[in-house]
């Protein structure tokens, strides 16, 4: 009985761990744009496991203890270290012949597969029999032109013909069914990753349409998101929607995700924070890496749940994982942010996006044999961004025509693709060494980091800690960030150098202040065991979302400002709406800039309210635009009622804390007119002069309100002051004498006698005779002798 219930125990882990590495394969096989790849099962076995962590491909042990403790347990632990790993061995061994018996006992009452029909209907199949002098251990096809399986129910099928189907007919047609359904989702897969062209991927997703009919799961997951966002077919909201409830009921967790996200933005469905928090949570128990982002990032901010930076750390650590084992040596994909207010706003401002003529330039210069522009698109071709695919072919090319006139900073980026290896490079670790030998002889950091790294793992040489730490060393020194971050490693796992936290911390601070994502993956970790430093959960969740933000599904950014910038402001604003549900500040601005505008795929009574609620949602990252914006909406009303108290409070919180000359100057007028707060000119003018200190563009309006602020006090001044009583209390008699009266009477006489005087002098002015009129140009006749026009 007992052996029965370890069994069951068993048979239910084993099931529960297959279904996690399904989910986890399946969400392998996704669009890049959306999912992340997963760990292999060892990775996460490995990642997963008691005591132990993988950060930057080291194994970390997690402890709770601080640096002092160690030291002290340090002798201890490498004492009882033989012991421990004995009985470890031990305990596996045990597990390993309990599972193998249990196993052998299931495979025993395992039912018996019976055949239907034919020869032997009801008796079990033999397995493995003979069938044309070959044995088959399974059901088979082989010999029947309707394609049906079945199996003989004695070895020698020749001997005995005794034989049954294995399936039922409607069981084989809907398997066939499937199998072709299958095919067609191949066809269309091979045809969209293998091509770049627009209208073959268009085409391709004709043959994904046709799987879809035929109810293939992943080909319907990838044309109801296609119909979601218009990519290559024409975006309708509906059909995603009926799409995503079908794929629910079947269990998918991608389509529960994307449920979840209809529901939280109201597109197709009446807009239900609760039901979208359900969908979420079974998406992300499904294995869905952007649902776990979606609920780490609503338990941080505290949207539709009770704000829990704990809950929030769970779900970001998870989708970290991910990331982190994703990233290549050559160090994966930039993601660009790009803020549609601030190109308005500033359009003479880069964006960071390269003008195709610009690209054409390089390209010239590269041909010409310019070395800095071919080491410059090699590296723009090789990590993609700036409007520019990756693409590796392009990069080895560049790479290999300046490393050829000896630069080394292109040896040692063809060193990193050799050692990473790629549909274009295979992967050689002895070519790897021989590029970044050569680049670190001629002192290159990229190439002494190179090198480290092939010390420190064996790649091509014997393992040697002490050369790793000196080729580190040295690229830290030159400030290479991989140099950095792996010396920051080293001394945190103790290798080749006494474990030192705090050296480990300044190392992974300086890498990350290079954007290196696994230094901000490392100092999460650090931040959130409370190892090396003070425990700071808030800081470990900011850290790993930094890292999350950093996954394939960032793609999807460029390919929403490309909608935008194409025209098609509805792709734009759902991809960007997804983005901000992810916790992507830029998505959530650029989201509300679009509604802003009227988005025709929302109510023309819903823009502003949803916009409003973005712009809330960005400014609490510290987005100072949206802060602004909310101050607008509450003080013109917009999405919400007029609240000059509340905009005021807006205004003075991105003056406060952003220094934003705008909100200087919003304060300036607010307290002029006095509107949400007491009128007070002298206030206003401060807020006034702080703008323009806090911005030179900032000081031509000042200017001018300044000067209509002058007018105002001066008005309001002569208000004030009571002409009559002033003169009432004058005394003229005592002011000018008794006599005051005479000295003005005579004043005024002189004045009009001097006045008459003059005026009786213009009138007797005598008029010039015509002859003395001024001499005038010998060779141009006078004014009177020039012929008519």
């Amino acid at each position: 009985m007992g052996r029965r219930a370890c069994l069951g125990l068993v048979l239910c882990l084993a099931a529960l761990w297959a279904g996690g590495l399904a989910a986890a394969d399946e969400e392998g096989n996704q669009d890049e744009s959306l999912e992340s790849k997963t760990l292999s099962a060892e990775d996460q076995v490995k990642d997963h496991s008691t005591g132990t962590r993988v950060v930057a491909g080291q194994i970390f042990v997690e402890s709770g203890k601080s640096d002092s403790q160690l030291e002290d347990e340090e002798n201890f632990l490498s004492q009882e270290e033989e012991k421990e790993n004995s009985l470890e061995e031990l305990n596996s061994l045990e597990m390993s012949n309990l599972l193998n018996k249990d196993l052998e006992e299931a495979e025993i009452q395992s039912p018996v597969l019976t055949a239907i029909g034919g020869t032997a209907d009801g008796e079990p199949c033999h397995f493995p029999f003979l069938f044309m002098e070959k044995e088959y251990a399974e059901c088979t096809a082989d010999g029947r032109e309707d394609g049906r399986l079945w199996c003989a129910t004695t070895y020698d099928y020749k001997k005995d013909q005794k034989w049954g189907f294995c399936e039922t007919e409607e069981q084989s047609n809907k398997r066939r069914q499937m199998q072709e359904a299958e095919d067609v989702y191949q066809t269309g897969m091979k045809m969209l990753n293998e091509s770049s062209n627009k209208a073959q991927k268009k085409e391709a997703y004709q043959y994904l349409l046709k799987a879809a009919d035929m109810n293939h799961t992943k080909a319907m997951e990838k044309v109801s998101y296609a119909l979601l966002f218009g990519d290559y077919l024409k975006q309708n909201i509906q059909s995603s929607k009926e799409l995503f409830e079908k794929l629910t009921e079947e269990g998918s967790p991608k389509g529960q995700m994307a449920l979840g996200f209809l529901y939280a933005s109201g597109l197709g469905v009446n807009s239900s924070q609760a039901k979208a928090l359900v969908y979420y949570t079974f998406g992300a128990l499904g294995g869905n890496l952007i649902a776990h982002m979606i609920l780490g990032y609503r338990y941080w901010a505290g949207i539709g749940v009770l704000q829990s930076c704990e809950s929030a750390l769970i779900h970001y650590r998870l989708v970290a994982n991910h990331v982190a084992s994703d990233i290549s040596l050559t160090g994966g994909t930039v993601v660009q942010r790009i803020r549609l207010a601030d190109e308005v706003e500033n359009p003479g401002m880069a964006s960071g996006m390269l003008e195709e003529d610009l690209i054409q330039y390089y390209q010239f210069l590269a041909e010409k044999g310019d070395v800095q522009a071919q080491v410059g698109l090699g590296q723009l071709h090789l990590h993609g961004g700036r409007g520019v695919e990756q693409n590796h072919q392009r990069a080895f090319e560049y790479f290999n025509q300046a490393a050829n006139a000896g630069n080394s900073h292109a040896m040692a980026f063809l060193g990193k693709m050799y050692s990473e290896g790629s549909d274009v490079v295979p992967q050689s670790n002895e070519t790897a060494l021989q590029y970044f030998k050569k680049a670190a002889d001629m002192g290159n950091p990229v190439g002494q980091s190179g090198l480290g790294m092939a010390y420190l793992y064996g790649r091509g040489v014997p393992v040697n800690y002490e050369l790793a730490l000196k080729y580190f060393q040295k690229a830290a020194e030159q400030g290479w960030v991989d140099g950095q971050l792996q010396l920051g490693s080293m001394y945190y796992n103790g290798i080749g150098v006494k474990r030192d936290y705090k050296q480990a911390l300044k190392y992974f601070n300086l890498a990350s202040q290079g954007g290196h994502i696994l230094a901000f993956y490392n100092l999460a970790q650090m931040h959130a065991t409370g190892t090396g430093v003070m425990r700071s959960c808030h800081t470990a969740v900011e850290l790993f979302k930094n890292v999350c933000e950093r996954g394939r599904w960032s793609e999807r950014l460029m390919t929403a400002y490309n909608s935008y910038k194409d025209g098609d402001s509805n792709s734009a604003v759902v991809q960007y709406l997804l983005l901000a549900e992810q916790g992507y500040e830029v998505a959530q601005s650029n989201a509300a800039f679009i509604l802003d505008q009227k988005a025709s795929i929302v109510g023309e009574n819903e823009t502003y309210p949803r916009a409003l609620l973005h712009w809330n949602r960005a400014a609490s990252q510290g987005y100072t635009v949206a802060r602004i914006k909310l101050g607008d909406y509450h003080f013109y009303g917009f999405g919400t009622d007029v609240d000059y108290e509340t905009a005021f409070i807006h205004y003075r919180l991105a003056s406060e804390q952003q220094h934003s000359a705008q909100a200087m100057f919003n304060l300036g007028y607010m307290h002029e007119k006095g509107l949400g707060i007491k009128q007070d000119i002298h206030l206003a003018k401060r807020f006034y002069d702080m703008a323009a200190e806090a911005s030179p563009d900032a000081q031509v309006p000042v200017f001018l309100a300044l000067c209509k602020l002058g007018v105002i006090y001066s008005l309001q001044y002569v208000r004030e002051i009571n002409i009559r009583e002033i003169f009432s209390h004058i005394d003229m008699d005592q002011l000018l004498g008794p006599e005051w009266d005479l000295y003005l009477m005579t004043i005024i006489a002189l004045l009009l006698g001097t006045i008459i005087a003059y005026r009786q002098r213009q009138h007797q002015a005598i008029p010039r005779p015509a002859g003395l009129r001024p001499a005038v140009p010998q060779q141009e006749p006078p004014p009177e002798h020039q012929p008519p026009q």
